[in-house]
């Protein structure tokens, strides 16, 4: 695979690469966050139809995440909290999947006003561009006014390029409160959908509630609302895969070890979206050494690591360490795995990738270290049994 680093210039516009146009290609774009099974299919439809063209596949790749900049302007923070994954993720999936080629575009608000007409232009006559494929309700240009009926029509009109539409929105919609917040159920073991057995009525009262908008089920706006309610299963169901976390190895306050559950403590440069408090049944995977750079091709090749890389069942535990936290004076909110292995795993300085497969239980404050150990215990069996059936 290859990847090219795009960065517009102040007033929007990109060097483009040379290319053999005499290859045509067949291309999508977006940020494609999560990877879900949507993105899957628009991705799988690229390959699909280079194959049968004998052209070249390509994805034009959004960094950061176009939500992500126009909430923010030139006032963004620096980490985008909200991406549920990296870039090198995506990347390391689009390659599995069969693309040749990735544009990574620095997404700016001046590239974002450029219109879609003059975008599929540069594309086309840039880039080369036969087949340009897109999801059902996907928008692009300034305003976003290149939607796939605008598109079709200048496909039509100019003979240039064809669009190809994918059905990526899975089974209908779903609706999620207009501004919910992460919230950490408080009850123990998987939690289900609160509307699972509501008739008409019902979900009519609880969307006037709280202000429900309607979004698509395969969408990254369900999957971070369904991990910040701690509903990992019905996540990785729309995702297609284990959502995950990765960050560095870090030494922690060691007071895991000292109750006998010496945990690997992950450093606060987390990339993905961290699901909201609690106790987690999930995986640890060792990526080796932490990188010293972080260019695209770099982070791809870490998350392309995983496939092989070693792994073990882990309890995680993503909060505050409430039983410990008055003690120390720390509050911040912290991330660390128990492995389910016999040894003691030294991965200080590691790169780690963490799955969810499971929530467990919420936060919750002990009277002491023994009341918390035998709840440990507990959370391990089940971790235990969890993981077991994935491996399955």
């Amino acid at each position: 695979m290859n990847i090219t680093t795009l960065i517009p210039d102040e007033n929007g516009d990109i060097e483009w690469p040379d290319v053999d146009k005499d290859r045509r290609i067949v291309i999508t774009l977006g940020s494609f966050d999560g990877m879900h099974r949507g993105h899957q299919a628009v991705i799988d439809r690229v390959v699909e139809l280079a194959k049968q063209h004998d052209a070249g596949s390509a994805v034009m790749l959004f960094d950061p995440r176009p939500a992500f900049v126009h909430a923010h302007g030139t006032n963004a923070p620096e980490v985008d909290a909200d991406a549920l994954t990296g870039v090198g993720e995506r990347i390391a999936a689009m390659e599995q999947a069969g693309i040749e080629q990735v544009y990574v575009v620095r997404y700016t608000l001046a590239f974002a006003e450029k219109s879609y007409i003059f975008f599929l232009g540069q594309l086309t006559g840039k880039l080369g561009m036969r087949t340009l494929v897109l999801g059902a309700d996907a928008a692009l240009g300034a305003g976003r006014k290149g939607d796939v009926h605008a598109i079709a029509n200048l496909a039509a009109a100019t003979g240039v390029f064809e669009l190809d539409v994918v059905d990526d929105r899975g089974p209908g919609e779903v609706r999620i409160p207009r501004d919910w917040k992460p919230q950490m159920p408080a009850e123990w073991g998987e939690p289900v959908d609160p509307l699972a057995n509501a008739n008409k009525a019902q979900r009519r009262a609880w969307s006037k509630k709280h202000q429900a908008r309607p979004v698509r089920t395969w969408s990254s706006s369900n999957v971070r609302y369904l991990l910040g309610n701690g509903r990992i299963k019905d996540a990785d169901a729309i995702l297609g895969h284990p959502h995950a976390v990765t960050g560095e190895v870090v030494h922690g306050e060691e007071r895991g070890r000292s109750i006998g559950f010496p945990t690997a403590n992950l450093g606060t440069d987390i990339t993905g979206y961290l699901p909201v408090d609690g106790v987690y049944a999930g995986w640890l995977v060792d990526l080796g050494e932490t990188p010293k750079n972080d260019d695209p091709d770099a982070l791809a090749g870490l998350a392309r690591a995983a496939a092989s890389a070693p792994r073990w069942p882990a309890a995680i535990s993503i909060g505050t360490k409430p039983t410990f936290s008055e003690a120390t004076g720390r509050h911040e909110r912290v991330v660390e795995a128990y492995c389910l292995s016999e040894d003691w795993l030294d991965l200080y300085g590691h790169t780690v990738r963490v799955e969810f497969a499971g929530f467990l239980r919420p936060q919750v404050k002990f009277d002491g270290a023994d009341e918390l150990v035998a709840e440990l215990k507990r959370n391990v069996e089940t971790t235990r049994q969890i993981t077991a059936g994935e491996r399955n």
